[in-house]
């Protein structure tokens, strides 16, 4: 492809919706600890840097800078891999307790609309959820999360989600309690945004710490682990 096609091919794109992402995370910056925290550790390393010919603190910064941005990304690798559950990463001292869905077998019929749908809990506040399969995170409409007393995580990376509309940025809030059927959750990670409207889903981080689900006849079977299963 020479530099006149390339060209063409760059002023072609839609560059709407990468600077509408980029947008959106620099509006997300202030709400975000360690977003924040991120940014100063590169103010303090540049100034390190400038610094470092003329004063021994310029090194100290520098240092400094380059031990913080490692604490940070560990830290925003450790939230990350929480929504795999190969990994089931709970460091409770930094506000990531353990994931755990206990309880008794469950049963949820077949919807009119072609969909799963249940009567679920948030804390004690009840909220119908679609189960779906294709979502990689359980997500939580933002009036349904007030009344729960969801919060964004403190310190918490806002995250960037694909939905039918598009790509909007949600914040993780920890659920102390989700109750669907004879199964409960508990500090489960959940996405909050207000782009959900009334929307709430029971995503794959819940699904996939189950012991199995399974569909017959028209009706999805969610079944704890073993060591899981509280029998009524």
């Amino acid at each position: 492809m020479d530099a006149s096609s390339v060209g063409a091919y760059i002023a072609s794109m839609d560059m709407s919706s990468v600077f509408s992402a980029l947008a959106d995370t620099l509006r997300a910056i202030p709400r975000s600890e360690l977003l924040m925290a991120a940014v100063a550790a590169m103010v303090i390393g540049w100034i390190g840097a400038f610094a470092a010919k003329r004063t021994a603190w310029g090194s100290v910064m520098r240092t400094f800078s380059s031990i913080a941005l490692g604490v940070i990304l560990l830290t925003v690798v450790l939230q990350l891999s929480r929504f795999d559950p190969r990994f089931d990463v709970a460091v409770p001292q930094i506000g990531l307790p353990e994931q755990v869905v206990a309880g008794g077998e469950t049963r949820i019929p077949l919807g009119p609309d072609g969909h799963y749908w249940v009567r679920a809990e948030v804390n004690g506040v009840p909220g119908n959820f679609m189960i779906d399969t294709g979502a990689t995170l359980t997500a939580i409409s933002a009036p349904l999360a007030e009344q729960a007393g969801l919060a964004p995580r403190r310190g918490g990376i806002p995250i960037m989600l694909g939905t039918a509309n598009g790509t909007i940025q949600a914040h993780v809030a920890t659920v102390d309690s989700l109750v669907l059927g004879n199964i409960r959750a508990t500090g489960t990670d959940a996405a909050i945004a207000e782009s959900f409207g009334d929307f709430n889903v029971i995503g794959m981080n819940v699904l996939a710490r189950l012991g199995s689900w399974r569909v017959e006849e028209g009706t999805l079977i969610l079944v704890p682990k073993a060591e899981d299963r509280i029998d009524p």
